[in-house]
């Protein structure tokens, strides 16, 4: 028999659920095995398993029976809760119509082009200032 036979505690050495403990429920094929527990449910390759002494009395592949066999060795199992699919919204279709006459019933004032005031105001300082040094000389 394989050393990853269907019962067989272990050790997940890699991934996300590094450190925790799982039990082979079933075995896919010569490299890969499927596993339950403290872990998620998933296919796992046996070079990221360490097979632990232990066997549990895990017959069927149901989650329930590896909570049940988990139960008894003291190990909480981890539970996933299958996401709820929600309504996804429907796209308003805008016509083509519709959308030219809102233009057309609106259109756009022209921004008028305006000359900033600071710029005015250097020139008639400029202006100014000359006109003051003529009135100081007539003096």
């Amino acid at each position: 028999m394989s050393l990853y036979e269907v019962g067989r505690l272990c050790v997940k050495l890699a991934g996300r659920d590094a450190g925790k403990r799982c039990v082979v429920v079933e075995q896919v094929d010569k490299q890969y095995v499927l596993v339950d527990g403290a872990t998620r449910r998933r296919k796992v390759n046996i070079n990221h398993l360490e097979p632990l002494a232990e066997m549990l009395d895990v017959k069927s592949g149901s989650h329930a029976d590896v909570k049940a066999a988990f139960g008894k060795i003291g190990v909480e199992v981890l539970e996933t809760k299958k996401k709820e699919s929600k309504e996804r919204p429907k796209k308003q279709k805008v016509k083509k119509g519709k959308v030219a006459k809102k233009e057309e019933a609106k259109p756009e004032p022209k921004a008028e082009k305006k000359e900033s005031p600071k710029v005015e105001e250097k020139e008639s300082t400029k202006e100014e200032a000359p006109k003051a040094e003529a009135s100081e000389k007539k003096e």
